[in-house]
C-alpha cells in the first residue's frame, strides 16, 4: 500500500476506513458497548464515562471490568451514585477491592464520591456541565472543557481529602497529556449520525470542536500516512492530528478515529 498519497486519494481511503468500522457491529468488541448496555441518559453517562477510564489495555479485559464494576453498582449506575450515602458497609468495602490494571478501590470511590457530588449535591441532570461549565461556543477544540473538567474533580473547595493516585486518572491538556480516553468519552457522547455507534448526548460542544484520540496505535498509523510529524504522544499531537482530519472533514474529524483505530489495533497496519 503506496503512502505517500494525494489528499484526495488519503480522504478517499480514509472515509472508506472509517464507513467501514463506523458500524453498528463494532459496538460488541469495545468499551463503548457498556454505555450502550442502558438506556437512561445519565447511565450512559456513567457507565460511558467509568468505560472510558478503565480503557487502557486489552478491549477484552476493560469490557470484563467494567461489567464487574456495574454488577457492583446493581446495574444501574446512576440510581447507585444518587442513593451513595444509602448503600451499606460491605457494598462499599466491595467497591474498595476493585481493581483495574493500576486504578484500585481507593480511586474508583473517589471518583463515586466526585459524580455523586455532582448529580445529588449540586443537582446537576448531566455530566455535560462538568465539561462546558469552562468551555466556550467559541473555542476552537476542547482543551478549557478538559482542563475545566480536572480542576473541577479534584476541587480542594468541594473535596478535603483528594488521593494524589487518583490525579494520574484525569487527563489534561495542562498536563501534556493527549487525553486519550477523555477525547473518547466525549467523541462517544457529542457525535451524533446514523450509525448507530456514538451517542450524540450533549449538544453544547460540536463535533467541529472535538479533538481526535490519539494512542500509539494512532499514532504510528498517522505517521506511516505521513499525517502526523510530532514524536511524542501528547496534546500537541493530538491537535496536530486533528487540524489534518478538519482538513477532510470540518465539520465531523474525529470520525476519523474509527479509521484510524481500525487500521491500527484490527488490521495492524502500523
Amino acid at each position: 500500500m503506496n503512502n505517500s498519497r494525494s489528499n484526495n486519494e488519503l480522504a478517499a481511503f480514509f472515509n472508506e476506513k472509517a464507513e467501514q468500522y463506523n458500524d453498528i457491529s463494532f459496538i460488541k468488541d469495545d468499551p463503548i458497548s457498556i454505555p450502550h448496555r442502558f438506556t437512561l441518559m445519565q447511565d450512559i453517562e456513567i457507565a460511558g464515562f467509568f468505560a472510558a477510564i478503565l480503557a487502557w489495555g486489552n478491549r477484552t479485559s476493560i469490557i470484563n471490568s467494567c461489567n464487574r464494576l456495574l454488577t457492583l453498582m446493581d446495574n444501574r449506575p446512576y440510581q447507585f451514585i444518587m442513593d451513595l450515602k444509602k448503600h451499606p458497609p460491605d457494598t462499599i468495602l466491595a467497591l474498595s477491592s476493585f481493581v483495574h490494571r493500576t486504578f484500585n478501590g481507593t480511586d474508583l470511590l473517589y471518583l463515586i464520591d466526585f459524580l455523586h457530588y455532582h448529580y445529588a449535591i449540586k443537582g446537576e441532570n448531566s455530566l455535560e456541565t462538568a465539561f462546558t461549565k469552562w468551555f466556550y461556543p467559541t473555542d476552537v477544540d476542547t482543551e478549557n472543557a478538559l482542563n475545566g473538567f480536572r480542576h473541577y474533580v479534584f476541587s480542594s473547595e468541594v473535596f478535603e481529602d483528594i488521593p494524589q493516585r487518583t490525579k494520574k486518572h484525569i487527563a489534561a491538556p495542562y498536563k501534556k497529556s493527549a487525553c486519550k480516553r477523555l477525547n473518547m468519552y466525549l467523541r462517544w457522547m457529542v457525535r451524533a449520525d446514523d450509525k448507530g455507534v456514538d451517542f450524540g448526548l450533549w449538544k453544547t460542544i460540536m463535533p467541529a470542536q472535538l479533538v481526535c484520540p490519539i494512542d500509539i496505535h494512532v499514532s504510528r498509523v498517522a505517521k506511516r500516512f505521513n499525517v502526523l510529524n510530532r514524536k511524542q504522544t501528547d496534546w500537541q499531537a493530538a491537535i496536530e492530528l486533528t487540524n489534518y482530519l478538519k482538513l477532510l472533514d470540518a465539520n465531523d474529524p474525529v470520525k476519523y478515529d474509527y479509521a484510524l483505530f481500525g487500521l491500527g489495533v484490527i488490521e495492524k497496519y502500523c
